[in-house]
């Protein structure tokens, strides 16, 4: 027998040997452990049983730390960072907010009523946090801005998407400032861009400030020239779109270190500011306010899409700071129904009427199922053509539940102008019974006006131009026109 082939059997033997000796010593372990006796617990302590025991510190992970502020949980939920690198379109936006630190802590106080109401809609849905900012690039999260594409509210809707959306515009509310409403419409839009175009949310975020249609086609002309079609590449968007983007995530850079940009961001507590209350009936919110010892102002600010502070054609819940929630509910069950409603909440029907005629203001009918203008003038003794005007109706179609407003029809007021300035008969509240001939003036608010500017320009009392203006705000937009009365 060779050599080579001797070593050969000799490593066969050894290898077999050992696995025949391992084989051994394992089953006699097992029978070891299985039949050695037990030691009794009352003389020796139970050591196998302790060994089994876990440590918690091996065993079980510390919660996270709920964040106290807002602004810090936000900061957890950005998704819109990775990858960013240097981009000179970002650190352009993001140096104007460095220059202009007043312009996020302003907003950022306004939104405090309503940030923490969206972010958790956001993690809901688990969209980026960066969209909590996209109301301060629209708005400022002012709830009543105002654009000159006619886009209102936090979200900045123009008519047609709003009404696409759910969001109901009338006279006495308008969906698209409605804090609830309109947070879901905007997150239902972004979802819907975001899908649209394949999950990028750079692209979904220039469709909601363009249109769709813009970037799609934008994306088409890229592919025609065989040039990239992300965000960055697409070049043929409009300017306002080509920084509307870097506007949010240099914004974004600025929340996540705002120290280092030289702003102070104040906190807000990461608890809901506002609570849903459940109504059933008309009221004004000046007498909801003083029901639940609300500021009146808040109140507005927090149910904005009552355009004249009176809960007609809206949703039947307000919102209402959280620590006033229940007492409101509790005085709610208490009231009578005409304990929340004001002669004022009548005045909004002739919002930019003659003095005169929403001082001969009588009575209130409510529209029934069969009603028509023609049964309703026969009834109350006024004439068809009236009942238009006064409720500022363009056909005879009415809805069971609307609110028309009759007047005394026994002293008609003069003819109004059909210019913009007006001649009106109205009582001057300085002196007893005496009329004095007024002007009606439509004013068209500038920049840095306020209501006490505007006010001391024309002379006037305050709480006079606020009673003529009901639904100006007390931020006033330049371009808002203002109603303002003068003697003649």
């Amino acid at each position: 027998m060779s050599s080579s082939i001797r070593k050969s059997v000799n490593s066969d033997t050894l290898t077999r040997l050992a696995q025949a000796i391992a084989v051994a010593v394992s089953a006699t372990l097992a029978g070891c452990s299985s039949h050695a006796p037990q030691p009794e617990a009352s003389h020796t302590p139970n050591i196998a049983a302790r060994a089994k025991q876990k440590p918690i510190w091996l065993s079980e992970k510390p919660s996270p730390q709920v964040p106290q502020d807002i602004w810090e949980r936000m900061r957890g939920g950005f998704q819109l960072q990775d990858g960013l690198g240097v981009n000179p379109r970002i650190e352009q936006q993001r140096l104007w907010f460095a220059s202009n630190p007043s312009f996020l802590e302003n907003a950022g106080e306004r939104g405090s009523l309503y940030i923490h109401y969206i972010v958790e809609r956001l993690e809901e849905r688990n969209m980026p946090l960066e969209l909590a900012l996209l109301p301060v690039i629209e708005s400022a999260y002012n709830p009543m801005a105002y654009s000159r594409a006619d886009a209102s509210g936090l979200w900045q809707f123009i008519p047609s998407t709003g009404r696409y959306y759910n969001l109901r515009q009338t006279r006495f509310y308008d969906g698209r400032r409605d804090i609830t409403a309109s947070t879901t419409a905007a997150m239902d839009y972004l979802t819907r861009l975001h899908d649209m175009f394949n999950g990028d949310w750079l692209l979904a975020l220039a469709a909601y400030n363009a249109g769709e249609g813009t970037v799609s086609r934008a994306i088409e002309r890229n592919e025609k020239l065989g040039l990239p079609t992300d965000y960055w590449n697409l070049s043929s968007l409009p300017a306002e779109t080509q920084a509307y983007v870097p506007k949010l995530l240099a914004l974004s850079q600025v929340v996540l270190a705002p120290e280092a940009y030289g702003v102070n961001l104040n906190p807000i507590a990461n608890e809901p500011y506002f609570q849903v209350v459940e109504i059933n009936q008309r009221m004004d919110l000046s007498k909801v306010a003083a029901v639940a010892n609300i500021d009146e102002d808040e109140l507005f600010q927090l149910n904005p899409a009552f355009k004249q502070r009176t809960t007609i054609d809206g949703p039947q819940h307000l919102l209402v700071p959280t620590s006033k929630a229940q007492l409101l509910t509790a005085s709610l069950q208490t009231m009578r129904p005409e304990e929340l409603i004001s002669p004022r909440s009548l005045k909004p029907v002739f919002d930019g009427a003659d003095p005169t005629e929403v001082a001969k203001l009588k009575r209130a009918y409510r529209v029934k199922r069969g009603d028509n203008l023609g049964s309703i003038a026969k009834a109350n003794k006024v004439e068809v053509k009236d009942l238009q005007r006064w409720n500022k109706l363009t056909g005879k179609n009415l809805k069971v539940g609307q609110t028309l407003v009759m007047q005394d029809t026994t002293k008609r007021a003069p003819a109004r102008s059909s210019g913009r300035v007006n001649t009106v008969i109205a009582a001057n509240s300085k002196t007893k019974g005496k009329t004095d001939s007024q002007q009606q003036t439509q004013y068209k608010v500038k920049r840095g006006d306020t209501l006490y500017v505007v006010a001391k320009r024309f002379n006037v009392e305050m709480q006079h131009l606020k009673r003529w203006n009901p639904g100006a705000g007390k931020a006033l937009k330049p371009g808002q026109m203002l109603t303002v009365y003068q003697p003649h």
